[in-house]
């Protein structure tokens, strides 16, 4: 057995493979077979487009040290200004869907300056941008009303399908961007940084890097995929809506902690997101087959994120025992 295959039977992604692989074998039997099919996976692909697009921006975030809570707030405000311009102010798709994720951005680079030049937690700094003024800007963008929206381009962004109409465009667009953002993370100069800087922030600046400009980046890319997840939302629903994707957030890191992005920063993935997701989202849809209440599937999400953060920790702790065993062999 090769060092990276040993290596890959250790870690977390292939944990993940196996819980995977044990909820369909699971939801299967239950479901009498109902479960494991094309279209249910369809289905889970589908729902997990909008988790996904949260999950990767914020997850960069995590593998910096820090946290973004507003990401989802993001997106409904953002969707509600798509809706605005294209419905109300008559503006073509493509000024509408520009002046979205131009918002999303402005909204991430507030965060990031909030954290890094007023000094706020990032915690503190994002809940706030998100609650409170991203929460307050929707229902003044929509007067505290649903927005229709009749544009075809925009809702085929949200419901168009491709591939002899069989693969739904969110789902390619989400997909798409794992991809790029993992070879981002794992090819590229840049990738490398963020790893670094996450690991030791000071360590990195004196390796020459700039933890506040790396900050700023990954905070205004977080905004931008929180307005593209709510670009999508709003072409989905045909609609403006005032709650949009508010309630993503939550599960988006859970995706990114359970699927190996570190709390500390530094370690971590786009494929073990995805496959931390895919976990989430098909135990979350087994529930759905089996006609679960929703309050039951609340209370699964929230076990899922109580056991990603002590998987974390135990790997953590695991981790730092094994740096200082190798220490100690190598002084000795």
């Amino acid at each position: 057995m090769t060092s990276k295959t040993n290596k890959f039977f250790k870690s977390k992604t292939f944990t993940l493979v196996v819980m995977f692989a044990v909820i369909i074998a699971v939801f299967s039997v239950l479901s009498k077979g109902s479960y494991f099919s094309l279209t249910n996976l369809r289905t889970v692909l589908n729902t997990m487009v909008l988790y996904l697009l949260l999950a990767i921006g914020v997850g960069l975030i995590i593998l910096l040290g820090e946290i973004d809570l507003s990401s989802g707030y993001i997106g409904t405000v953002c969707g509600a200004l798509l809706a605005a311009m294209s419905a109300t102010f008559g503006f073509p798709w493509y000024v509408a869907i520009f002046l979205a994720l131009l918002l999303g951005v402005v909204f991430g680079l507030v965060n990031g300056l909030l954290i890094n030049e007023l000094k706020f937690p990032s915690f503190i700094a994002t809940l706030g941008v998100g609650q409170f003024i991203a929460r307050g800007l929707t229902l003044v963008i929509s007067s505290g009303q649903t927005i229709q929206i009749y544009d075809e381009t925009i809702i085929y962004l949200g419901n168009g399908r491709i591939l002899n109409k069989t693969v739904p465009v969110a789902i390619f667009i989400s997909l798409f961007a794992v991809v790029v953002y993992g070879i981002i993370l794992a090819k590229t100069k840049f990738g490398r940084s963020i790893y670094m800087c996450g690991g030791n922030k000071d360590a990195a600046r004196l390796a020459g890097l700039n933890p506040k400009r790396i900050s700023y980046i990954l905070f205004a890319n977080n905004g931008f995929l929180g307005a593209l997840a709510g670009s999508i939302f709003t072409g989905r629903l045909k609609a403006g809506d005032l709650t949009g994707t508010n309630s993503y957030t939550f599960t988006a890191i859970t995706a990114a902690i359970l699927g190996g992005i570190s709390f500390g920063g530094g370690t971590g993935g786009m494929l073990g997101c995805f496959i931390g997701l895919l976990v989430i989202q098909s135990f979350t849809n087994g529930l759905v087959v089996l006609r679960v209440g929703t309050h039951w599937m609340t209370a699964a999400t929230g076990a899922l994120l109580i056991f990603a953060l002590i998987f974390d920790y135990v790997n953590n702790r695991r981790s730092t025992r094994l740096k200082i065993g190798k220490s100690s062999r190598a002084v000795q």
